[in-house]
């Protein structure tokens, strides 16, 4: 099993009780609560953390991409990965993933990550996605046209990496007399393409059919055998078996001395992950257009945060985080590891408040008490 260490980057200084008053930390709470002088040392935080995963043996760091809000301070996550590209020496850096529907030239982001792959000389993965449908209100962007907008503007860029310059090219939402981008990518044909989801059933068909590795978002285990079984039966559908490195589980892990003491440790930091940055209202969420009445219906019923609130054991027990000692972990991690049959752990080793000392001794036990075991296990 491969290892990345994927990082939020939330403005854990965020006043917690002001974000329960707004209703959410998306889109509306302003950012007037929002201190430069801290988010500056947070930026420098979290990147040094970044390049700690990779001097400890993560195979890979990600970072992602949202809008307006205090639940990550990555509306352009390409700044970071270019600023992590030259130090981090080893791992990959996946960038999981750009929101292509918000964009108004997807070429941008065909050069941006084509400049990632160059500088990290092949180290790059890109990761595409339509963005959650508080990125809609985020940028003015009419959700009825996500999915179109998405598979044309991936298109483009796939045309964009392998196609030789220059081209025209017309389509629906994107009008091009020249595509010729400088530079191309340093992988060949183009750097892995990665798919993060909530579980769309259109998603997961379409990237099976690209052989795409599938990214399933914070999900209970359950929820994630589900939706990882459908991605291997959409491959049979295409023709192949999925293999295991097709298939990677967002969570979060926490790791400490004793059971007892990891919780302890870890529950005040998971509630305001849990409660207050993801929380936000099912039509921010789910704006109206964004999904069809099925999708819809079946991510409300799986949604991690629904409108029952849900204590941090039951979100242990239900196998959307694991937190506990070195053998708690490993024991529950080769479970869902057999239960769901994923290749990739995309494993939170900061949430919510965590500081950064707090960080820096779960990313040290988890590099030494449990990658070992599965690396030496594989």
């Amino acid at each position: 099993m491969k290892f990345f260490n994927f990082h939020l980057m939330p403005y854990r200084h965020a006043d917690l009780e002001a974000i329960q008053k707004n209703g959410s930390a998306w889109v509306t709470f302003s950012n007037r609560h929002y201190d430069p002088q801290l988010g500056a040392e947070l930026y420098h935080e979290y990147l040094d953390q970044m390049e700690y995963a990779d001097q400890l043996g993560f195979d890979g760091v990600c970072l992602n991409e949202h809008h307006q809000t205090a639940y990550g301070l990555m509306p352009i996550p390409g700044v970071l990965a270019g600023a992590l590209a030259r130090s981090v020496k080893r791992a990959r850096i996946a960038v999981l993933g750009r929101a292509l529907p918000l964009l108004n030239n997807p070429l941008m982001v065909a050069e941006e990550f084509a400049m990632l792959d160059n500088l990290t000389r092949g180290r790059f993965i890109a990761g595409f996605v339509r963005g959650i449908g508080a990125e809609y209100h985020a940028m003015g962007i009419n959700p009825a046209e996500s999915q179109a907008r998405f598979a044309e503007a991936h298109d483009l860029i796939v045309r964009a990496w392998t196609q030789p310059g220059p081209f025209s090219y017309t389509g629906k939402h994107y009008q091009f007399n020249y595509v010729n981008p400088w530079p191309r990518p340093y992988q060949d044909p183009h750097p892995p393409i990665w798919v993060p989801s909530q579980g769309s059933s259109s998603t997961i068909r379409w990237a099976a059919g690209l052989r795409y590795t599938y990214c399933q978002t914070l999900s209970p285990i359950a929820t994630v055998k589900k939706f990882f079984d459908m991605y291997r039966e959409e491959a049979r559908k295409a023709g192949y078996e999925a293999g295991r490195d097709q298939l990677a589980w967002s969570n979060c892990i926490y790791v400490a001395e004793t059971d007892e003491r990891a919780m302890a440790e870890a529950k005040p930091h998971l509630e305001a992950l849990m409660t207050r940055l993801l929380k936000m209202p099912m039509e921010m969420l789910l704006p109206p257009g964004y999904t069809n009445i099925e999708a819809m219906k079946r991510i409300k019923s799986t949604r991690a945060v629904g409108a029952k609130p849900q204590s941090v054991e039951d979100l242990v027990k239900s196998g959307l985080v694991i937190i506990g000692s070195p053998a708690t972990v490993r024991e529950k991690l080769a479970e869902y590891e057999d239960l769901a049959g994923f290749g990739t752990t995309l494993t939170k080793t900061q949430f919510g408040t965590m500081p950064d000392g707090m960080v820096r001794a779960n990313m040290q036990a988890i590099a030494q008490e449990i990658i070992p075991h599965f690396k030496d296990a594989a």
